[in-house]
């Protein structure tokens, strides 16, 4: 496909709430949005305790050029409360660009998507990552101006995943260190392509929270039609820069069969976002070929779950051992009547007007032309 240019302000005209043609409006929030007088609207009979609302969607076509850069790939996202402004991580591993950040306002209402930045990940040395070094996935703010970001690497050229924080201009700081039982070696690990997706903080910032897609070698196998895959949540203790304690967490099945019997069908576990210092939203996405992709939102609680860091296969336990977090249906996407694209970040935005907390999903396009960047928005109030 040929890129070509548009300026940002005829792309914001477009409002790229549809395709491109004539008639095309930037899509506005109901007016639910700005108004406390207006309940909740629950899209799902299977929320329990907190109420959500979807407020709406804004599409970015594959092939947009911003800053001699194809935006796309966004697999992570975090608020900069103090300015206003969103971090938005593309997952490119150094392959149309340089391994960088898009610095994203967004207009709630209406709701309007607008980049304005890009910043290049440098490291310690202020060289730029090498192609192929670095497959940035998860992204977190600290309230020191500063970014943790996690990468998945490769495990076929034996890249190692890592977390590392840079400054908000994009330069290495320091490396957390990853457990060796993560380490794809001796058979056991990562699974490519299926390492730390998610990374937030907790409201304290002493908790760094990440968690693999998928089960570790050692720990089982990937989803299917009939069970979830046991992944692990890891959490850092930011105080002394050390994990200290590890998750059992089940995913759903696979949502949906393939039509043909060797069709491709995953879920994994895709974004985690701490609203406490234990409890967090998770994002479960699965892709089936031919049929599409499905998204379920969790609250999670962290409270009373076994710490499974000594444990190095879940396969040697019985598993009915160990207690898992917990978790809660909150939504599921299918409900919304909407395609849902491969959404993969997720991020706490400011308060609305009536008081409740937006939320906001962006998709990863893979730069696929078939693909689309989605930011859909929610309205959510989390009972302590």
């Amino acid at each position: 496909m040929v890129r070509r240019k548009i300026h940002p302000i005829l792309w914001i005209t477009l409002g790229l709430s549809c395709t491109f043609g004539m008639g095309c409006q930037p899509p506005t929030i109901p007016k639910t949005f700005a108004s406390p007088d207006n309940s909740a609207i629950s899209n799902s009979a299977s929320v329990i305790t907190s109420p959500i609302e979807y407020l709406g969607e804004f599409k970015i076509p594959t092939g947009f050029i911003f800053q001699d850069t194809p935006l796309g790939g966004f697999s992570g996202i975090t608020y900069d409360s103090q300015r206003n402004l969103y971090y938005a991580l593309s997952d490119d591993r150094a392959i149309q660009g340089p391994a960088r950040f898009y610095n994203v306002e967004i207009q709630l209402n209406p709701l309007v998507v607008t980049p304005i930045g890009v910043t290049p990940l440098v490291d310690q040395s202020s060289r730029p990552f090498p192609t192929y070094t670095v497959d940035p996935e998860g992204i977190a703010l600290t309230r020191r101006d500063t970014l943790f970001i996690s990468s998945e690497g490769d495990v076929v050229q034996d890249i190692q995943p890592f977390i590392k924080e840079f400054s908000r201009e994009g330069k290495e700081l320091l490396s957390l260190p990853i457990p060796d039982k993560f380490l794809p070696q001796n058979g056991q690990g990562i699974r490519d392509n299926q390492a730390f997706e998610s990374l937030t903080l907790s409201p304290s910032e002493q908790f760094l929270y990440t968690a693999i897609e998928t089960a570790l070698v050692q720990d089982g196998e990937p989803a299917n039609l009939e069970t979830g895959t046991p992944v692990r949540i890891l959490q850092y203790d930011l105080t002394t820069g050390q994990p200290v304690q590890e998750f059992y967490y089940l995913t759903e099945p696979v949502q949906t069969e393939p039509k043909y019997p060797d069709g491709l069908a995953i879920h994994s576990l895709v974004e985690l976002l701490a609203w406490d210092e234990t409890k967090l939203l998770s994002l479960e996405r699965g892709f089936t070929e031919d049929v599409g992709n499905t998204v379920l939102l969790y609250e999670v609680s962290l409270e009373g779950a076994t710490d499974i860091q000594s444990i190095d296969s879940l396969k040697e336990v019985n598993i009915q051992t160990i207690q898992p977090a917990q978790k809660r249906l909150l939504l599921d996407l299918q409900t919304l009547g909407i395609p849902v694209d491969n959404l993969e970040g997720m991020t706490f935005g400011p308060k609305l007007a009536d008081g409740r907390q937006s939320l906001i999903l962006v998709s990863d396009n893979n730069f696929n032309p078939l693909q689309v960047t989605q930011f859909l928005v929610f309205a959510l109030t989390l009972e302590k």
